[in-house]
């Protein structure tokens, strides 16, 4: 099945940037060259963002091949498709790759065996609530805010992946 989505880097040192589009060129099999812009929420550091296309599983696989370069702050989406839940992935210095299924409108999915493992093990509700934050990527959401924000208008490029 074939699906899209977005990686967008919120933040990258420059030496990095060739590095990342190579990974991300590497994993889609198709040559990314990605338009850089100044990060403002991150004076030195450079921002860049593109769409891509390719089978159910992409985005994983641009996570990983992302992650080898600890101080990028990225983003990942991957679109739902017919049987396959969307995804979405996160990696911010200090905190590391975070994870989560998505609905068809964007929306994190919790599976129940999961809640009913967090509420089985959580005994106070701010242990629970802090479990549900975490599930939810609340951290990850509040690091990467201000990165988004300063990409508002920045150039999209578009990536198709080899077959």
């Amino acid at each position: 099945m074939s699906t899209r989505g977005v990686v967008y880097v919120h933040s990258s040192p420059s030496a990095v940037c060739p590095h990342v589009e190579w990974a991300i060129s590497g994993t889609l099999g198709t040559r990314a060259e990605l338009r850089w812009t100044a990060q403002p929420a991150a004076p030195g550091q450079l921002r860049a963002e593109c769409e891509w296309r390719g089978p159910a599983g992409t985005a994983g696989k641009l996570a990983g091949a992302l992650k080898a370069w600890p101080m990028v702050r990225f983003e990942i989406t991957e679109e739902p498709s017919p049987g396959v839940d969307g995804q979405r992935f996160c990696h911010v210095p200090g905190l590391g790759l975070w994870h989560a299924r998505t609905s068809a409108n964007g929306d994190i999915v919790v599976p129940e065996d999961q809640l009913r493992s967090l509420v089985a093990k959580s005994r106070a509700s701010e242990q629970l609530a802090h479990k549900i934050d975490e599930l939810l990527g609340a951290g990850w959401d509040e690091a990467l805010e201000p990165f988004r924000h300063a990409g508002d208008g920045a150039p999209v490029t578009w990536l198709h992946q080899v077959g």
